[in-house]
């Protein structure tokens, strides 16, 4: 029993290596060792490779964490590695930018950093030079930014060679596994049918979430249930009255699909986590972890979610705010599956999203807030979202500082109002990010940040 993948233009054949294994250290103990773990979370970027995924109409070259899959969830992919990037003697133009710029020292990182630029060079679309910001999932703690930012900078378009032309045909597509306790169904029936037979099996999408449990803390899982090859979970659909967003979708791949996505949407997805996190993370997946700390709720609670809910005995459907129930726990009954997230296809006046966090990119949440506000044309508050994570077990809405303001003016004293609620609605805990006190007063400035940053606009 295994499972085959193509690695760096060639099918390699895995047995023997327990399902829980990261990518990062098969290809490793291949002697691909470019590839390196540094954080094994996701956060230094170190094992970046790249997976070949659907592009237009025919492939992109997508830069992932390789410490964040487990190698079985390789199979059926195409996977590149930084030893593939040169041809005989000569260097990857994204890898002489480098030399010549100076942008390494000890060397760590710089395979990573070589991934995402050489998927910055070759990504569909890009006009003009490189966006920097493509490198912020990689850490560099020795060389410093500017010679690696001048290295992206100095990048043209891509040179018409072997990786523009794999660019012209199809992605594979990932396809049924069976690898030990690790099952891909390729049909939602038969994701439904396992989780009957393993009630103990969690369920497992990007594997962001689940392999930090793994790496970093040993959790070990008798059966994983992959739902990454499953299409009822990457549907796209708009209609006049409500956007479907499918569950299994990445976050990269909903940006790439919702080309008029609100302005809230643009501000808040740079600040989750990078992009080669987003690369791999799914929407359904965020939600469904039920941290208390999750980006991703307060914005789709600010902008009145729904869930749609598959299981033994049919479809559901619930708002968000009734999904979670406590610290990591979900209405979701035993043999469910997140299918997708609906939202209202009609977009507040006014919302804006803010994470509190000790880094500003790549990084957790203390307290992340998305307020979401109609305003009549006389100032007037005729609906009030206030979303919160950070500030309880769960993410939540502060429904009674929201009914505070609405059918009043939005003005000082309406925030002011607000703000006396929270202070006796929410219950912060303290640990390590942040003390309660200092997320309470991080819950009531973002209001009234929001508030100030409305009467800038207004008066510009």
């Amino acid at each position: 029993m295994g499972f085959d993948f193509t690695l760096n233009g060639r099918a390699v054949h895995v047995a023997g290596v327990p399902p829980q294994t990261t990518l990062l250290d098969f290809l490793r103990s291949q002697g691909l060792t470019g590839a390196k773990e540094g954080c094994a979370e996701g956060e230094c970027g170190a094992c970046t490779v790249l997976m070949v995924k659907p592009g237009g109409t025919g492939s992109a070259f997508v830069p992932v964490n390789s410490c964040l899959m487990f190698a079985p969830m390789a199979a059926g992919q195409e996977i590149y590695t930084v030893e593939a990037l040169a041809s005989g003697d000569s260097l990857a133009e994204c890898q002489q930018a480098m030399v010549d710029q100076g942008g390494s020292q000890c060397g760590y990182c710089t395979p990573g950093f070589v991934m995402s630029l050489f998927a910055e060079q070759y990504r569909r679309g890009r006009q003009g030079p490189c966006d920097i910001h493509a490198l912020s999932g990689n850490l560099c703690r020795c060389t410093g930014y500017r010679p690696i930012h001048d290295a992206a900078l100095s990048l043209g378009a891509p040179p018409a060679d072997r990786f523009t032309d794999r660019m012209l045909h199809a992605a594979p597509a990932p396809g049924a596994v069976d690898y030990g306790g690790f099952l891909r169904p390729t049909t939602l029936p038969e994701c439904l049918a396992l989780l009957a037979a393993h009630p103990e099996a969690r369920m497992v999408a990007g594997g962001t979430d689940v392999a930090v449990e793994s790496n970093l803390r040993g959790r070990r899982f008798e059966w994983l249930i992959s739902v990454e090859a499953l299409e009822e979970l990457r549907a796209f659909r708009v209609s006049d009255d409500e956007i479907e967003i499918g569950a299994g979708l990445t976050l990269s791949e909903i940006d790439g699909l919702w080309t008029d996505a609100p302005a809230v949407w643009r501000e808040w997805l740079p600040l989750f986590a990078s992009p080669l996190i987003r690369n791999r993370a799914t929407l359904g997946g965020n939600i469904a972890t039920a941290s208390p700390i999750g980006d991703g709720p307060p914005l789709l609670l600010a902008l009145d979610a729904r869930v749609r809910i598959a299981g033994p005995v049919g479809e559901r459907t619930l708002p968000l705010d009734e999904f979670f129930l406590d610290y990591r726990k979900t209405s979701l009954r035993p043999g469910e599956v997140l299918l997708s997230v609906i939202l209202p296809s009609t977009h507040p006046t006014h919302a804006r999203f803010y994470k509190a966090a000790k880094r500003r990119l790549d990084d957790i949440s203390t307290v992340a807030a998305c307020f979401a506000f109609d305003i009549d044309g006389r100032g007037v508050v005729r609906r009030a979202r206030m979303a919160y994570g950070g500030v309880a077990a769960v993410p939540l809405r502060a429904i009674e500082a929201e009914n505070s303001i609405v059918g009043a003016r939005w003005n000082e004293s309406a925030v002011h109002r607000a703000q006396d609620i929270l202070a006796r609605t929410l219950h912060p805990i303290s640990d390590h990010r942040g003390s309660a006190a200092y997320r309470l007063a991080l819950a009531q400035s973002l209001l009234e940040k929001f508030w100030w940053q409305q009467q800038a606009e207004a008066a510009a």
